[in-house]
């Protein structure tokens, strides 16, 4: 007894032991905080990071969240309240390059913070050490995501407004919108969870603005977001209906601001769920977009287009494809590709050399590359003075190279720098195809060295050309569309019918066919007895019947498909397929008809011949047999789209008979 229970108490001692060892991904995070003259510091505990096998060392990225309306990114921030009622903060923690899940949020109150008077309140929205720094591109709204957006995970928005002084009004009133989940993709991306606002913004309908509100275009666009010129492709003068940029979005919030002082900062705070169902491909790129509608008309609408990349993990150097779902139709030697290639320094120091290496696919033109976008924004290195700031791109057998010379890119862990912004930089870049290319996944990747160390390697951006779908016409002889078992396999005849596949594959493809109905009457004699004998006496003359025969009449409706097939393309010109043909009787009818020959002799001994005929009974079906043959044939032309003659092999394993069939098809 005494040996059983020492056994059980090592058990739950190695099994504490254990609890405690293993982290895990359920432990939120805790915060801490203290107050010293008026400032609130806050701190935080969390699990440890777990590194990737050959990935740089794991860290944390933070959102604080502090329950009146301000916010940080910084690890440890400091805030100055500027409410007196109970507050609840929360931190929103995003761990890079660590293999587990980010650590859950769990509100804090903060029972009875410090009060600033309100004489010293100067300006509303600041934190204690300084302004919060949102508004980088010069305009009235802007946007920023905590994180990239990851199946299944959540995401935290700031969405900021404000009424600058350019304006020149002392106060504003009008709506904010928000619009997302992008219509191109047939699932939603997000789950808007929570909007918090502070305020008293209300919730307000939408749509009576939607015909009356023009889109202002005169902010330029953020680092990592599209502008509507460049969206839409219009010219500065030009305006668009905010109506038809909705129309891009499934779902939509909005709400209705008051009183907005000039220079005056406001937020409101959306936690974002991305669903399960969100696009699989993690180098897709969505959508998210935010309106600034004033009630005055001297102000201008604006609209900010935030663009967030689906990711696995959470690693902040990337390489991104814009619009990597393209139309393989409209996809040409012209076609030309942006891509980004983003990357944050996340050392102690700062970095003053990023070698930037992309692989180029053989489907590329290189000397068609030209550089868009630069951060930090320098010159080429061939127009630059001795010791300048440059940009040099060159080329190697595979791939492109894009160096930083001379530069200052702040490491994340160097003392004294708060902004995580400051510490990221990108080249964007544009190159298009050396000819049509073939219909497969364009990969490409990027190395990055950041001085002398090791090259930290990315996702690989993967551009994918949508299905599409590509109707034909086919022409076929020697197709067994007839009914009678006896030789419907030995008959020939001429079909035409459809077919349905995806555009232009290039190599494994479905394909569908559905024929015309092929209607037939056939009318078949049926032996019976004819005996001549006296049937009757009509008006005193002899009637005999002479001849007496029974004919039967079916008429057939049937429709013949393929249902479904697989086809491979072995190269442009040469495809084979196998599949099943299926013939339905849609309708049939069989009806019977006596035929007589009748003899009539008078007095005298005239004989008079003379025909009867007489309808029996009538059969109608539907449905009334199913045929399925099997096949495999092999096409030579244009296989892919075009015309293409074909060799069809039919077996039909119910009568055990085979035949040969030809066609000629055409892909549109």
């Amino acid at each position: 007894m005494t040996r059983l229970l020492i056994s059980i108490l090592i058990f739950f001692c190695f099994s504490a032991l254990n609890a405690q060892v293993l982290p895990s991904d359920t432990v939120p995070a805790i915060i801490n905080y203290k107050t010293e003259n008026g400032v609130v510091k806050f701190s935080s505990e969390l699990r440890p990071l777990r590194a990737i096998a050959g990935a740089p060392p794991p860290f944390y990225t933070y959102f604080w969240e502090f329950g009146d309306g301000g916010f940080s990114f910084e690890e440890s921030p400091s805030h100055v309240f500027t409410r007196y009622d109970s507050i609840m903060v929360r931190l929103f923690a995003t761990n890079n390059y660590d293999d587990g899940k980010r650590p859950p949020t769990r509100p804090k109150p903060i029972v009875r913070p410090p009060i600033i008077p309100k004489a010293a309140t100067v300006k509303p929205m600041l934190a204690a050490n300084g302004s919060y720094n949102l508004f980088k591109m010069g305009g009235n709204i802007e946007m920023k995501t905590n994180c990239m957006p990851k199946p299944g995970d959540d995401m935290m928005l700031v969405f900021g407004y404000r009424n600058k002084a350019e304006n020149g009004q002392q106060n504003l009133n009008g709506t904010i919108a928000i619009l997302y989940n992008d219509v191109e993709f047939s699932n939603n991306n997000f789950e808007l969870a929570a909007a918090r606002t502070y305020h008293q913004e209300k919730k307000t309908d939408l749509k009576p603005l939607l015909h009356t509100a023009s889109l202002s275009k005169k902010n330029q666009p953020p680092v990592y977001y599209a502008s509507l010129e460049k969206n839409l492709g219009l010219s500065a003068p030009e305006k668009v209906l905010l109506k038809d940029q909705a129309k891009a979005f499934r779902s939509q919030q909005s709400w209705k601001f008051e009183n907005l002082a000039q220079n005056e900062e406001r937020f409101i705070f959306m936690h974002f769920k991305t669903t399960p169902e969100m696009l699989k491909d993690t180098n897709a790129v969505v959508r998210i977009a935010g309106a600034f509608i004033p009630d005055n008309p001297l102000v201008e609408t604006e609209f900010f287009n935030l663009e967030l990349q689906i990711v696995a993990s959470h690693d902040p150097n990337k390489m991104v494809l814009r619009k990597s779902r393209m139309n393989y139709r409209l996809t040409g030697k012209s076609r030309e590709l942006t891509y980004k290639v983003r990357f944050q320094n996340t050392g102690k120091g700062p970095a003053k050399k990023i070698d930037v290496s992309v692989n180029i696919s053989e489907v590329f033109d290189p000397s068609t590359l030209k550089v868009v976008k630069t951060k930090p924004e320098v010159v080429t290195c061939d127009s630059a003075y001795a010791n300048q700031s440059c940009l040099k791109t060159f080329f190697r057998a595979d791939s492109v190279h894009f160096v930083f010379t001379n530069i200052y890119l702040p490491g994340m862990q160097q003392k004294g720098v708060n902004d995580a912004d400051s510490t990221q930089g990108f080249v964007e870049y544009k190159i298009k195809f050396k000819e049509k290319p073939p219909k497969l996944p364009i990969k490409s990747g990027a190395a990055i060295v950041f001085d002398k160390n090791e090259p930290i390697y990315t996702n690989r951006a993967v551009g994918r050309f949508k299905m599409g779908l590509s109707p034909g016409i086919i022409v076929g002889y020697g197709f067994p569309f007839e009914t009678d078992n006896s030789n419907y396999l030995n008959h020939k005849n001429v079909v035409l019918g459809a077919t349905l596949s995806p555009f232009a594959s290039h190599r494994y493809y479905w394909q569908a066919e559905l024929y015309l109905n092929s209607f037939l009457e056939k009318t078949f004699h049926v032996p019976i007895a004819t005996d001549v004998k006296r049937d009757t006496t009509i008006n005193n003359q002899r009637v005999d019947i002479i001849d007496k025969q029974l004919y039967k009449t079916t008429t057939f409706a049937t429709i013949n498909a393929v249902p479904l097939q697989m086809r491979y393309n072995l190269h442009k010109y040469i495809g084979v397929g196998a599949g099943a043909l299926v013939a339905i009787d849609m309708y049939s009818r069989t009806s019977s008809e006596l035929r007589y020959k009748l003899r009539l002799q008078n007095a005298q001994g005239t004989a008079t011949d003379i025909d009867l005929n007489r309808a029996m009974d009538e059969l109608k079906e539907n449905f009334s047999e199913i045929r399925a043959s099997f096949f495999a044939d092999i096409q030579l032309g244009l296989v892919r789209v075009g015309p293409a003659l074909g060799l069809r092999y039919i077996y039909d394993p119910k009568t055990n008979n085979n035949r040969m069939a030809t066609y000629v098809s055409w892909k549109f």
